[in-house]
């Protein structure tokens, strides 16, 4: 007898709506969450994938890793505050780090368009060295493709990375409780703006530039200081809303953040009121969100500000029961309004 296959053969997605693949659907919001939930996630199910983690945490042989990769398409490939090299190792680290683990080696994949000047290659090579020492990792492995002059956009940069999480910890989405604190390592907004500037040109009174940098180090110190961190995100696409959503979603709490307590640069706040742009939308890519519990919260505010990458930290929020799965905010005048994922995407090819 043959055996009956269990498939599916239409989209789950309502074609009607969303035939083909659209630039929104990289952009970390509510079509992207679409995507993965309802196609990729399906696919290839398993404990690992379904902790909607930044990384796969995994035991082998007593020993846990923490597993993640990334591509980067960003355009333009320099901009204020980095380049597409530095972002392609500090995406990847940072995922790590998000996991708990200490970030040690990855692997980089490049794909080259013929035609694309060898002088900006080796640039993006140097950066990738430079930002790897900087964070402490080894480069142990890659590839190199090209394709066809018109059938990329001068270089694509695809990093895979392993950590290795030394402590008894469990840090997820997952692990989010009623009565936690919500801290953010730092201002928003500015590498989204970043690059709409190099992009579009536009010249602001100062420069902004991209916050671009690791986060290992700074969760290295909380840890190392016994900061019982339940949750940690790094805040790329999508921004600040969409991170928050997310965890909220999965933890089923509800997360109340204060606008007022939102560090914002002056710069980047006129940038985005120029351009109609949601500052809690705007990809960032050397922030983190923080959920400790409210013991820990002053402490582990004190480490994240002694810190480079955390000077401007700040508790945004707490944790509550009902609504369940809701995120809030209290605007400046005291009001309150519901935070939801953006439906499309602010910037596309932001990182």
């Amino acid at each position: 007898m043959t055996e009956k296959k269990d498939f599916q053969l239409s989209c789950p997605i309502p074609i009607s709506e969303y035939p083909h693949i659209l630039l929104a659907h990289g952009g970390g919001g509510r079509l992207m969450h679409q995507l993965l939930e309802k196609i990729i996630v399906p696919a290839f199910s398993n404990e690992a994938l379904e902790a909607r983690h930044d990384g796969a945490v995994l035991n082998l042989q007593n020993t846990r890793l923490a597993f993640t990769t990334d591509s980067y398409v960003v355009k333009p490939l320099f901009f204020p505050g980095g380049d597409i090299g530095a972002l392609a190792v500090y995406g990847t680290v940072n995922d790590l780090a998000m996991c708990g683990a200490r970030p040690l080696y990855l692997s980089v994949g490049f794909i080259l368009e013929e035609g694309l000047p060898m002088e900006t290659f080796w640039k993006v090579v140097q950066s990738i060295r430079k930002a790897a020492e900087t964070a402490g990792v080894q480069i142990v492995t890659g590839d190199t493709k090209v394709v066809d002059h018109g059938k990329g956009d001068g270089i694509f940069v695809n990093t895979a990375g392993i950590g290795i999480i030394a402590r008894n910890i469990n840090i997820s989405p997952a692990g989010v409780k009623v009565g936690d604190v919500v801290l953010l390592s730092g201002d928003i907004g500015r590498h989204g703006m970043a690059i709409m500037a190099a992009r579009e040109g536009l010249a602001f009174e100062s420069t902004i530039e991209s916050d671009c940098a690791p986060l290992s180090e700074p969760v290295m110190n909380l840890l190392a200081a016994g900061i019982e961190i339940r949750c940690l995100r790094d805040l790329t696409r999508g921004g600040l809303a969409s991170a928050l959503v997310e965890i909220a979603e999965t933890s089923k709490c509800h997360i109340e953040i204060e606008e007022t307590a939102i560090p914002v640069q002056e710069n980047v706040k006129g940038a985005c009121e120029i351009l109609g742009l949601d500052p809690l939308y705007v990809a960032n890519e050397g922030r983190m969100v923080v959920f400790v519990r409210a013991a820990d919260a002053e402490k582990a505010l004190a480490l994240l500000r002694a810190h480079p990458c955390g000077a401007h930290a700040a508790i945004i929020g707490h944790v509550h029961q009902a609504p369940a799965s809701m995120v809030t905010m209290k605007s400046r005048i005291g009001a309150s309004r519901i935070v939801d994922m953006i439906s499309g995407e602010q910037l596309p090819r932001i990182c």
